[in-house]
């Protein structure tokens, strides 16, 4: 059974806290993602999962909301780490980490709060 969107943001949201703790846990900067395989791996894994879950969003709801969020590149950058590990760019994942991260995760939160006001009215995600 196919998972609804609303299950795939809460698991993005389960990886980008994931990605939040691991930063925590080793007082991340970029000098610290380009020296410490351990932080790197841990974040790099995080955001392949991230974009797998964005493959995974219905089509029309990526369209609804790529505005908001550039779904293309959320699962581009899952190819990246999956495919091109070692050609990975530290500066840009800092960057996803710094800036996008937070933004999904506002996002994420943002959709399911409004989907759960939205089921009070029988609407859905």
């Amino acid at each position: 059974m196919a998972k609804s969107n609303a299950q795939l943001l809460k698991h993005m949201l389960e990886y980008i806290s994931q990605i939040q703790e691991a930063g925590n846990m080793f007082n991340a900067d970029l000098n610290e993602l380009k020296e410490n395989s351990v932080y790197r791996n841990a974040v790099a894994l995080c955001v392949l999962q991230i974009g797998e879950l964005a493959n995974n969003l219905t089509e029309d709801f990526r369209n609804a909301t790529s505005q908001q969020i550039p779904w293309k590149a959320v699962r581009g950058l899952r190819n990246i780490v999956a495919h091109h590990y070692g050609k990975i760019d530290y500066e840009s994942l800092w960057e996803t980490i710094e800036c996008d991260i937070p933004v999904l995760k506002e996002f994420c939160e943002k959709q399911l709060s409004d989907s759960a006001d939205e089921k009070e009215t029988g609407e859905n995600l």
